[in-house]
């Protein structure tokens, strides 16, 4: 684990264009999924060296699959013929959430598996049972014990009728999974409808699947007898994306992010116009330039199309140099307000009633030591420091490195003054 900060000298408006690749989201599920085919090449482009697909490719490894990731041309190939079917271990498993999602690709290939339970970030329930309920009306016989899940389906899973209570991203592309090389027809009720889970069904629809309805919410799925190999460029990632141009809100700069599809952020850009951001779109990027202090307004996070909660952070710190008053009721997670404390340690005014946030906008944030709690709030810390007076020191940087590749060195290639340096070694 990293025991790196970030030391930031704010005040400084970022200026200037930053491109972003493949979506964290996309790849992640994609890359369990390279597992299910017995034969062929899987290859995905445009991948970002992240922390999280670092540990995947290490949790592939360990099944038997031959990773190469090639850093330099941002592309990884895979190499499924010799995967086998055994325990996903508490190690690998309790780093990211997202690498439960092995379930679905390994019942899809073997028609059993088990696997520990999950870890990632600390923001709250993110109830598994969904996945499981969903696994047992295919089939699978459930039983947990000692940390660890195990499916067994007895053969392959079964078509069935589907529900999701509430449209989650990662429990509608585990069910996609298994349900590739299902027997008969899988129809998915509540579907999440995030752009990742539609890009998440091109790229198994490429390997061979036959999926309708993606995107929308109900997904049907009629199993195959097998996959294949497929070469994929995974769509841009909006969260990063979002991050940047909100870096231009808060700093009162203008940015342009390249790579990415303005029709995927299309509630954040209206809420930033909304705050009095100047928005231009074209294909494949967006500028946000701001003059002047912006102004307060109300946020509610959603599931897709909604405003999305991963970007609750960045929108806080935006409220917290705002002219006005705005609340942020947060209705996904319940616990997303960790990193309220921070900020209010750079001086923002915040009062936290239940899933609902009021902020009351001061003229400047001013820098300290702070810290990241998981990966967006650290982000969000990242841009109030940049928004902040002289220095900041954020702490727990590695829970950023989960999500933005190179983060300081795109953020200084903007004007920033950021530099990471070794906690334990810096000198004040």
């Amino acid at each position: 684990m990293s025991l790196d900060m970030f030391v930031i000298d704010g005040g400084k408006p970022l200026e200037g264009t930053v491109a972003v690749k493949g979506a964290k989201n996309a790849v992640l599920p994609m890359l369990c999924a390279a597992l299910i085919p017995e034969e062929g090449e899987v290859v995905l482009r445009n991948v970002p060296n992240l922390a999280d697909i670092r540990i995947m490719i290490q949790l592939m490894e360990y099944f038997g699959a031959v990773v190469n990731f090639d850093e330099e041309n941002s592309t990884i190939r895979i190499d499924p013929t010799n995967v086998e079917n055994k325990p996903a271990p508490y190690d690998l498993v309790r780093k990211m959430r997202a690498s439960f999602m092995i379930m679905g690709a390994m019942l899809a290939r073997f028609g059993s598996t088990k696997v520990s339970q999950p870890g990632g970030c600390a923001i709250g329930a993110r109830p598994i049972n969904w996945h499981i309920m969903n696994f047992q009306r295919m089939g699978a016989e459930i039983a947990e014990s000692h940390g660890y899940v195990s499916a067994d389906c007895h053969g392959k899973p079964k078509g069935r009728v589907l529900y999701f209570d509430r449209p989650s991203h990662t429990g509608t592309e585990n069910i996609m999974m298994a349900a590739t090389l299902a027997e008969g027809t899988t129809t998915i009720i509540n579907a999440a409808t995030d752009p990742e889970v539609s890009d998440f069904a091109r790229f198994l629809t490429a390997m061979g699947a036959r999926i309708k309805g993606a995107g929308g919410p109900v997904i049907i799925i009629e199993g195959v007898d097998k996959l294949r190999g497929a070469d994929h460029i995974p769509i841009g990632d909006r969260l990063e994306a979002g991050t940047y141009l909100f870096g231009g809100l808060v700093t009162r700069g203008n940015v342009k992010v390249t790579g990415i599809d303005p029709e995927h952020l299309s509630v954040v850009l209206l809420k930033m116009a909304e705050m009095g951001a100047e928005i231009e779109s074209a294909p494949g990027e967006i500028r946000v330039s701001m003059d002047g202090r912006p102004k307060a307004v109300d946020y509610t996070t959603a599931v897709f199309p909604g405003y999305p909660t991963d970007l609750q952070p960045c929108a806080m710190v935006a409220l917290t140099v705002a002219e006005g008053t705005g609340f942020v009721r947060e209705t996904i997670f319940e616990n997303r307000f960790l990193h309220v404390m921070e900020l209010i340690r750079l001086g923002a005014k915040i009062v936290i009633n239940g899933d609902r946030a009021t902020v009351t906008g001061v003229p400047h944030l001013d820098g300290a030591e702070v810290m990241a709690s998981d990966i967006r709030a650290g982000a969000a810390m990242v841009l109030a420091g940049l928004a902040a007076r002289e220095r900041t020191e954020i702490l727990r940087v590695y829970h950023i490195d989960r999500g933005y590749e190179d983060f300081e060195g795109k953020l200084a290639s903007l004007g920033a003054s950021i530099q990471r340096v070794d906690q334990y070694k810096w000198n004040k």
